[in-house]
């Protein structure tokens, strides 16, 4: 039967929060006891002799700073607008309205 997930209960897993943060320095020996989390955030380092599951001044490494962006950035302008399909405009496409004469026809001009 699987485990049933219980929401702000105890972590699972053994993953430092401290491995994909930029403020972290870590030193780690051979053996898996051997290691020395460093925390710069702080003026002064701070030791962090536990594995963090979370932390308010977390910053991920992996993520690109504002300037990298703006360097990848693609600067897009607006183009000239496009003409509607099924319409006509421009200059030459201007027509005198057509009048249609709807109705009965006038008896003046059978009178002759």
């Amino acid at each position: 039967m699987a485990r049933p997930y219980i929401k702000g209960g105890t972590p699972t897993g053994s993953a430092s929060l401290c491995r994909t943060c930029s403020h972290a320095q870590i030193m780690t020996g051979y053996r898996e006891s051997e290691q020395i989390t460093l925390c710069n955030y702080p003026g002064p380092s701070l030791v962090v002799p536990f594995v963090l599951y979370d932390c308010s001044n977390y910053y991920d490494k992996n993520r690109p700073s504002w300037k990298q962006m703006e360097e990848l950035a693609i600067t897009v302008s607006p183009g000239p607008p496009k003409s509607i399909s099924g319409f006509r405009s421009g200059p030459g496409f201007a027509e005198p309205p057509v009048r249609i004469r709807v109705g009965p026809p006038d008896d003046d001009e059978d009178d002759d």
